[in-house]
């Protein structure tokens, strides 16, 4: 292709066919001595946006860069210079956002892993960064978030009653936000929650059903409903958790061998023996079910799927029987987990030892079990007298067993 001298050190060519307004687009060019070698170098296209008049000023500013040895010579130079520049202020500009990134910034991308990693949490957390993470802290950036800041969040939720544990969920929050943060490259120092003085949870149920109030309440729901009858029967005499009663599902329950078998329960999987009131109420649902296939839920809801959330009919029928009339300790209140804590503490009143109590309610530490050991019946307490009445021996003096 042929070459046009447009000015000393400056030449263009012609596109063949491409036109740029009235004339063929032109391609510039610009070329020099350097270190006694002829060198040239491409510019760019006319349609591009390079004339002669940027030509001439690319080719002064490089060859006066050669005269005061200040700045690039070539324009491989200049290319590179301006990439690092470029690289430099990608950089500074990265860390200027990672220096004002504030938790309201974070909120959608961490929202979206959550959903997908911990779904069954989100209803909670989307509540609790609504009403207390964002207004506290959410403005802030994740440098300028404080130990300070969150102990004032604290007391104002323990100003307005909320519990010990939704204190420490509202932290866990915090904490899980800041741990996305730093995963994703956006943060690198540590949470402000570790030096947040953790906030003790008493949040253990007291109140257990006697033999007695069980019957009224089952004989109440029966009233409002069969199906909400059936599920508190299932969780008075299984100890099975809301959940597990919502999930459960034909293919859980095992006839032949008179056990539930509970597959993805909050700590792995178990199996409950049937007491007789459970395997009749069960084998009565079958009976009335339209399908009982293996993957059909026991208690579906109108959709299909589990049930959310324990019907209102049984607090309706909480209401009618006033089990929690004039009780403001939440520990003390009637609720459907009271169902299987009254399970836990009839075993215990009836001599079953701790182990196989921690066994039937799925926990995963025996400490989790121990909370009932004050309900161990006199037989259970005679066994460490005669303990104690083995260590004295034959001679009447007590022999030390092991250290001190």
């Amino acid at each position: 292709m042929k070459w046009f001298k447009a000015d000393e050190g400056i030449r263009y060519r012609e596109h063949p066919t491409r036109k740029h307004g009235v004339r063929l687009d032109r391609y510039f060019s610009i070329y020099y001595r350097l270190d006694g070698k002829q060198r040239e170098e491409g510019l760019g296209w006319a349609s591009k946006g390079w004339d002669l008049k940027k030509a001439k000023a690319r080719l002064s500013e490089l060859l006066e860069n050669k005269r005061t040895g200040k700045g690039p010579v070539t324009l491989a130079e200049s290319r590179e210079q301006a990439k690092v520049e470029r690289e430099i202020k990608a950089q500074a500009d990265a860390e200027t956002a990672r220096a004002e990134l504030s938790l309201a910034n974070l909120w959608p991308g961490y929202l979206d892993v959550a959903m997908g990693t911990k779904p069954k949490s989100m209803r909670r957390e989307k509540e609790l960064w609504k009403l207390w993470v964002a207004p506290t802290v959410g403005s802030k950036p994740l440098k300028q978030v404080s130990p300070l800041d969150l102990e004032r969040m604290k007391k104002r939720l323990a100003a307005v009653g909320r519990s010990a544990r939704t204190i420490q969920y509202a932290l866990a929050l915090v904490r899980q936000m800041f741990n996305h943060a730093r995963k994703a490259g956006l943060f690198a120092g540590d949470s402000p929650t570790k030096q947040v003085s953790k906030t003790k949870v008493v949040n253990q149920r007291v109140r257990f059903l006697s033999p007695e109030e069980a019957e009224q309440l089952l004989a109440t729901l029966a009233e409002y409903s069969q199906d909400v009858h059936d599920q508190a029967l299932l969780s008075l005499f299984s100890g099975c958790r809301w959940g597990e009663v919502a999930g459960l599902t034909w293919g859980n329950v095992d006839f032949n061998s008179n056990n539930l078998h509970l597959l993805d329960t909050k700590h792995g999987q178990r199996s409950i023996p049937m007491t007789a009131k459970v395997r009749d109420m069960l084998t009565r649902r079958q009976g009335e079910a339209k399908a009982h296939t293996p993957e059909i839920l026991v208690f579906p809801a109108r959709t299909g799927r589990p049930s959310p959330q324990v019907s209102q009919s049984f607090h309706h029928a909480l209401v009618k029987l006033g089990f929690n009339d004039g009780v403001t300790d939440r520990r003390q209140k009637v609720c459907f987990h009271t169902l299987r804590h009254s399970y836990a503490s009839w075993l215990v009143m009836a001599g079953t030892p701790l182990y196989t109590v921690a066994r039937l309610l799925g926990h995963s530490t025996l400490s989790m079990t121990e909370r009932y050991s004050h309900l161990a019946p006199d037989h259970v307490r005679e066994a460490v007298a005669n303990l104690e009445a083995f260590e004295k021996g034959r001679s009447g003096k007590m022999v030390r067993i092991g250290r001190d």
